[in-house]
Formats: C-alpha cells, sequence, structure tokens
C-alpha cells in the first residue's frame, strides 16, 4: 500500500477488503485519489456501492479503478464531543443528556436521543468512596450454595426453632424493602457516574440473596413462615415513598441499614445453630458496604450543601409522624428476639434475653447517634433524631 494505491488482492469487499480500503483512504486529503487495484470479479460493482454509502467518488475505467476521497465521514464527527473524562476523579458536574447512554469519555456523535435521568447532578448521588465500594462489593459476592453448609445437622428446640423462623420472617420483608428502594433509584441516575450504578446494582443483588439465604433458613426444617405485622409494613412503606436521592439514601442506608447492622450482630452472636449464625454473618458484612455509601454520600453532600441537615431533620420527623400511630416492632418478632438471646424458657434465662434485646436497642441508638454526628448534626440534635427513629428498626 502507498499514499496513492491500495492492492487488494483476491479480497472481496464481502470478506472485508472494506477494511482496507476504509484505511488508506482515512489518510488522505478530501478530494485526493487513490488508486484501487484487485483480483475479485465483483471488485468495480461493490466498489461503487461502497463509495456512494460512504460519501467517496468511485471511477472505474475498464479494469482500472481509483476513489476520490469524500469527507462525508470527516462531516458525521465534526460536532462530536468527548463524554467527559473515563477516570472518577474527573467527573462532569452535571453531563448533559445528549451524552446519555454513552460510556464515558467515549466519542460521542451529535445529533443522537437524550434521554432523561433526573438524577444528573454529581452532587445529587456522588461519593468519592463509590468507586473502592464497588471494586469491593464485586469482589466480595458469595453463593448462597458455596458459603452456607445447607446440610449441617442440627435440631432445635421447637419453640427455639419457630423464634428463628418469625426472625428470618422479619429480615425477609425488611430486605425485599431494602431491595427496591436502590432499584428505583437505579435507572434514574446519569450514567456518567457508573460508579454509583454499579453498587447499587450490586446493592439489590445483595438484598435478593439475603431474601433466598433468610427464606430458606426459615424453611429448612418445614412448616410455615412467621407473622407479618400491619405497623411493620406500613413502617417500610414510608421508605418505598421518598423519591429524593439523599433522603432515601439518609432513611434506608444511614438509619435503618445502620440500625439492622447491630440487629444482625445481635443475630449472629445469639444464633441457635451455624446455619442462622452464618447467613447472618454474611448478610451483615453486605450491609456495612450500604452503610458506608450512604453515610459517605450525605457527609459529602453536607460538606456543600447548608440546606440539608434541615431537609434531613424534616424526613425523620416526617416519617415519625406518618408513623405515630403504628404499633412499631412486631411484638412476635421482639419476643423471638429475646427467646434466642436467653436459648431457654427458664425464668432467669428469659430476663437475661430481655436484658439483652434492651441492650441491643441501646447499642442501635448510640450507632444511628455517631452516623448522624459523621454526616454534620450536633450530638444533641443526633440524639433527638435517633430517639425518632421507627420502632421498627428498619
Amino acid at each position: 500500500m502507498t499514499p496513492l494505491g491500495i492492492d487488494l488482492g483476491r479480497l472481496s469487499f464481502d470478506r472485508g477488503a472494506h477494511l482496507l480500503l476504509q484505511r488508506a483512504l482515512a489518510g488522505l486529503a478530501p478530494g485526493d485519489r487513490m488508486a484501487v487495484t484487485g483480483s475479485d470479479p465483483a471488485l468495480p460493482v461493490h466498489l461503487r456501492a461502497w463509495c456512494r454509502a460512504h460519501g467517496h467518488r468511485a471511477e472505474v475505467n475498464e479494469d482500472r479503478f481509483s476513489v476520490v476521497r469524500g469527507r462525508a465521514d470527516l462531516d458525521r464527527w465534526a460536532g462530536a464531543e468527548r463524554a467527559g473524562d473515563p477516570s472518577p476523579a474527573n467527573l462532569a458536574d452535571a453531563p448533559p443528556a445528549r451524552w446519555g447512554l454513552a460510556a464515558r469519555g467515549a466519542l460521542v456523535e451529535a445529533g443522537g436521543p437524550e434521554p432523561r435521568f433526573d438524577l444528573g447532578h454529581r452532587d445529587a448521588v456522588w461519593a468519592d468512596v463509590a468507586p473502592a465500594l464497588y471494586r469491593h462489593a464485586a469482589s466480595a459476592q458469595w453463593d448462597p450454595d458455596e458459603a452456607v453448609d445447607w446440610t449441617t445437622e442440627f435440631a432445635l428446640p421447637t419453640e427455639i426453632e419457630q423464634a428463628v423462623v418469625q426472625v428470618m420472617t422479619y429480615l425477609i420483608e425488611n430486605e425485599q424493602a431494602a431491595l427496591v428502594v436502590p432499584a428505583r433509584l437505579l435507572g434514574r441516575i446519569h450514567p456518567h457516574f457508573r460508579e454509583v450504578m454499579q453498587l447499587l446494582a450490586v446493592q439489590t443483588a445483595d438484598e435478593a440473596r439475603h431474601m433466598e439465604v433468610f427464606t430458606r433458613r426459615a424453611l429448612l426444617h418445614g412448616g410455615n413462615l412467621g407473622t407479618s405485622s400491619a405497623g411493620g409494613r406500613e413502617s417500610l412503606a414510608t421508605l418505598l415513598d421518598e423519591p429524593d436521592f439523599s433522603m432515601a439514601s439518609f432513611m434506608l442506608s444511614v438509619l435503618g441499614e445502620g440500625t439492622f447492622l447491630n440487629l444482625l450482630e445481635f443475630l449472629e452472636r445469639t444464633a441457635p445453630d451455624p446455619v442462622t449464625r452464618r447467613v447472618t454473618g454474611l448478610a451483615r458484612r453486605d450491609e456495612a458496604r450500604h452503610v458506608a455509601f450512604g453515610v459517605a454520600h450525605l457527609h459529602h453532600l453536607g460538606t456543600i450543601d447548608p440546606h440539608l441537615r434541615p431537609r434531613l431533620r424534616a424526613a425523620v420527623e416526617r416519617r415519625h409522624d406518618a408513623l405515630l400511630d403504628t404499633a412499631g416492632l412486631n411484638q412476635d418478632v421482639f419476643d423471638a428476639l429475646v427467646v434466642l438471646a436467653a436459648g431457654s424458657w427458664s425464668a432467669d434465662a428469659i430476663g437475661r434475653g430481655w436484658d439483652q434485646v434492651q441492650a441491643l436497642q441501646t447499642e442501635m441508638d448510640e450507632g444511628r447517634r455517631r452516623r448522624l454526628v459523621h454526616i454534620g448534626f450536633p450530638d444533641d440534635e443526633a440524639t433527638e433524631l435517633s430517639r425518632l427513629h421507627t420502632r421498627n428498626f428498619m
């Protein structure tokens, strides 16, 4: 191949000859002529057709062929722009809708669709820890069939087993809410912030997996699931009604899942059997990532938005008022926690179990207050807001 000629040999256009021709033309200026030779019988027909389709001019004179380079391919990309920088360290604050689903950093042809992503500003969704959390989340995925030995043999007293089933039933419905919230938010985020999308996608997978293992543990020895209270479901329904990304992250991850970290640690510690201990421990490690992102996002937003704290406070108060007339935590769940902590039905054991559940609620309160202080609330306000958090834990 020379700047003014290319030999296609026996290669036909239906087997990739256009790639060689296209490569040769790329080095020429519009109006330059390039000779084309080749032995394929269909070369003159295919050369004319290809040139017409791509804005060049084919000249065929008996067995001599040439192409005059056009500029259609150049004009096509004249208004193109890069969709920002590929690195998450150089994100655009407000990526335009015209970048749409293009990969971050790609050269975007002008004139494409402009899908609407209402969570389209960096500060609305971002936390600098998101890329690292996603990498950790992706590497820490586990298979319920491999991570849990479901064949472990154990036998619990009937009422202890019933307590486990009741707690598992409660965990399942909470995990279902924890799946729906990020799943709803996911499709609203501009793909420019792909690390947040990836992280939330893994989070929904985490919750789906938790639902599976809690269900499998509940049904491990046959029988039915436990009870689901109207008040508990009403508490969870308030999480589904929050359209704001930051408010939803606050209510679900900082307060709800943060509180659940204490609950899962308690269950792992007091579990009467190895399967219960294993599934609650695995879930707790996943939930810690969810909480870490929520806290990091709110901490980031709090440094730039002076109105964030009043909005967060209003969200807590609004939810508290909406749930004021509900019964709070399902009594069956509370009693099951006491029984699990007690381990038996003696009066002394039940008393110790009761004390441990009270201590658990104190730990939950302390954890909420620490996270609230971290995102910018003073101690006294953090104490008050923690007290207003739903009695249903999540």
